[in-house]
């Protein structure tokens, strides 16, 4: 079995219950830039931890800083609209919205990066593109309101981010250091929410701000360990199958999210979870 599949497997976990944790700060009401702030600065910590004990090597400080400008200010902003879409919108319907991200990669990856797929990947990449269609056609059929709309612009919001930020972190695997890159992103992305943090005080914040503060450190520990595979998986992997398997991270969300908060799995949405479950498997080979 590759390497890059298992990396894949642990990244799909790992960010996947971190995941799962917005869920959780959106129910609890947390500030979504208080929780984001926190949850950057621990990965900020861990990754320059790891990068001193490591004893690691800078290979271009000039692109380190360029992928890490790009990946930090698309990744946060990408968080703060999905915790923003959990507001108004269930979880078993933002997050697979929001892989939609993978469509933008996956074409990038083909069209710049020639990855060559087998035939058994093709149709795993076409039952991921059958859970979206699914979901999307349930959302269709509903009447939303005004707050779910704002919810949905918060995830196109989220999908054009997330895409941006995936393309950086292939670049920056392939480039420069990992532990570097990570430390360095994560401190841009500390004060980049550090900002929105100011620009939103205008209106008062509201929410339980020491459960933000939990919550962020929690997200920030999976993230670290989950974030280091991922860009191991995508130093050797194809891109756009590693997108794919960490894309469908949003089941254990899903999952996560019925068990502790009851949310109904109607009949489309058991279907995508399969779909997702199958594309996974397919993309093995």
């Amino acid at each position: 079995m590759a390497s890059w599949y298992l990396y894949s497997i642990a990244a799909l976990l790992l960010l996947g219950s971190q995941r799962f944790l917005y869920k959780v700060a959106a129910e609890r009401g947390c500030n979504s830039v208080l929780t984001t702030t926190v949850f950057m600065a621990t990965v900020t910590l861990f990754s320059t931890i790891a990068f001193f004990i490591n004893a690691s090597t800078v290979r271009n400080p000039t692109l380190l800083v360029i992928w890490s400008l790009v990946n930090s200010t698309t990744f946060s902003a990408a968080t703060i609209f999905n915790i923003e879409a959990l507001k108004r919108l269930p979880a078993s319907v933002t997050f697979p919205l929001t892989r939609l991200t993978m469509v933008l990669v996956i074409l990038f990856s083909l069209s710049y990066f020639g990855d060559q797929l087998h035939l058994l990947q093709w149709i795993g990449m076409l039952a991921a593109f059958g859970v979206v269609a699914v979901l999307l056609g349930e959302l269709r059929h509903n009447h939303l309101s005004t707050s779910q709309l704002r919810g949905l612009w918060f995830i196109a919001a989220n999908i054009g981010c997330a895409a941006l930020s995936s393309i950086s972190c292939k670049f920056a695997a392939m480039q420069t250091d990992k532990a570097a890159f990570m430390a360095l992103t994560y401190f841009f992305a500390t004060i980049f929410s550090l900002l929105i943090s100011l620009r939103w005080k205008k209106s008062p914040a509201k929410g339980n701000n020491k459960a933000a503060i939990t919550l962020g450190l929690i997200m920030g520990l999976l993230n670290f360990v989950g974030f280091f595979a991922l860009l191991n998986a995508m130093e050797t992997g194809p891109l756009s199958a590693v997108v794919l398997i960490t894309g469908m991270q949003f089941i254990i969300a899903i999952l996560l999210s019925v068990l502790f908060y009851r949310e109904q799995l109607s009949r489309p949405r058991v279907v995508a979870i399969i779909l997702a479950l199958l594309a996974v498997v397919f993309m093995k080979q």
